[in-house]
């Protein structure tokens, strides 16, 4: 079988590197005939490249090829990686992507796509980069129902949090450390506003729950406000915050969706997930708990995650593997502040008549406590209680400003 790769970027080289350089292992490790590179598409020139002869710019070279059978997308965004994607599936040939956008926007009419022309359209590397998810939730976890999915998605948020939180620096000082290094963009906003992390939970809640979710039903919240501050009170508590995508099936039978700063107790294996890391909790009915650990980003450990589709595409010749989930249900998706929790609040303005109003609307309270804490701060960790109602009784206490509401986890 002969394999394009349209997009020569970080991933896309690297998947051509992983392809070329462990060619011989792929293909009697599979028991593959053959799988050879013909393609590449890029608009840019790579005349010192040693695969400069594979080279083109036009698409259709690729299309109308009846030897290549996968092609590898890894252009970024939805124009026009969708309309590439969809000709070439009408076509009969799989697609293999590492376009979280894409997936998360337009995935049900592309999985649709493909199954209509026996072909695939595989995504291991959405998600994870070369942490495996997909594959376990639709093979190894499938006789389980998927009560909640959580994890740590974003790499450069988790850096930077993990600044805050071992070294004491500030957001500022962690987010510019992460660009020196390269693990976060000139314009880190996809990022650092919870984005990118919004598009993954999408597709991990298309998986476990079976219907589409469009990234504008996610609660999103990025870490811009988090402040060093949040992370002392939150030691004193025995914990870490970090950025959490989550989807989770609440007792109606719709789902809630969200990504936001969360506190984890320390004994979480998420707790422990530092630096660039990534780790997703899957919780079924029947296993419990199962976490899948790893590096989410990077050439490499991407690319191998795309390769990794590639051969299980070349497997399945005229076989749809990955079944589609159900269409997008409006109200499928549930308002986040339903979710029962306990939450973490930090406030200002604080005084005895509000110290007692609080204590009458909230009850048992956990105070918290850190250095140098200003006369009018004030932290604290609630009950359990349902999010809407908890800010509904924080609304009632007029004299006092609340300047941090992050929910404490289970896990």
């Amino acid at each position: 079988m002969k394999v394009a790769v349209i997009g020569y970027g970080t991933v896309g080289s690297g998947v051509v590197e992983v392809l070329l350089r462990n060619h011989d292992t792929i293909v009697r490790r599979n028991s593959l005939d053959e799988l050879e590179l013909k393609y590449i598409l890029d608009i840019r020139d790579f005349p010192l490249d040693p695969n400069k002869e594979k080279f083109t710019k036009d698409f259709n070279d690729i299309l109308n090829d009846e030897e290549v059978g996968v092609v590898v997308e890894t252009m970024g965004g939805i124009h026009p990686a969708f309309e590439f994607t969809s000709q070439l599936l009408s076509k009969g040939k799989s697609v293999v992507t590492s376009n979280k956008e894409l997936v998360a926007q337009k995935g049900f009419e592309l999985l649709n796509l493909a199954k209509e022309n026996k072909a695939n359209y595989m995504f291991e590397a959405s998600v994870g980069g070369g942490i495996p998810i997909i594959r376990p939730i639709n093979n190894c976890l499938s006789a389980n129902e998927i009560i909640e999915i959580a994890g740590i998605l974003n790499g450069t948020t988790n850096y930077i949090l993990t600044k805050m939180i071992n070294d004491g620096m500030s957001m500022d000082e962690a987010l510019m450390r992460a660009q020196q290094k390269g693990y976060a963009e000139k314009d880190p906003t996809a990022d650092i506003e919870g984005i990118d992390a919004g598009r993954k939970i999408c597709i991990l809640a298309d998986l476990a729950f079976g219907k589409h979710v469009f990234p504008d039903q996610v609660y999103t919240q990025g870490i811009r406000d988090i402040t060093l501050e949040d992370v002392e009170f939150v030691k004193d508590f025995g914990g870490v915050i970090k950025l959490i995508g989550s989807a989770k099936r609440i007792p109606d039978g719709r789902i809630c969706a969200q990504v936001r700063p969360s506190v984890i107790l320390k004994n979480s294996q998420l707790a422990t997930t530092s630096g660039v890391f990534n780790a997703i909790l899957v919780r079924g009915n029947a296993l419990g708990d199962a976490v899948f650990y790893g590096r989410g980003a990077g050439k490499l450990p991407t690319a191998s995650a795309v390769v990794a589709d590639v051969i299980d595409c070349a497997r399945h010749q005229g076989k749809t593997k990955i079944l589609p989930w159900g269409e997008n249900e409006k109200d499928f998706v549930a308002p986040n502040d339903l979710i029962s929790a306990r939450f973490y609040v930090r406030a200002y303005n604080v005084n005895d008549g509000s110290l007692a109003e609080l204590d009458r609307l909230l009850g048992n309270i956990r105070v918290l406590e850190r250095k140098n804490q200003s006369p009018d701060e004030f932290a604290f960790v609630t009950e359990e209680i349902v999010e809407k109602d908890l800010r509904e009784k924080l609304g009632k206490i007029g004299s006092v400003e609340i300047k941090s509401l992050i929910p404490v986890t289970d896990y």
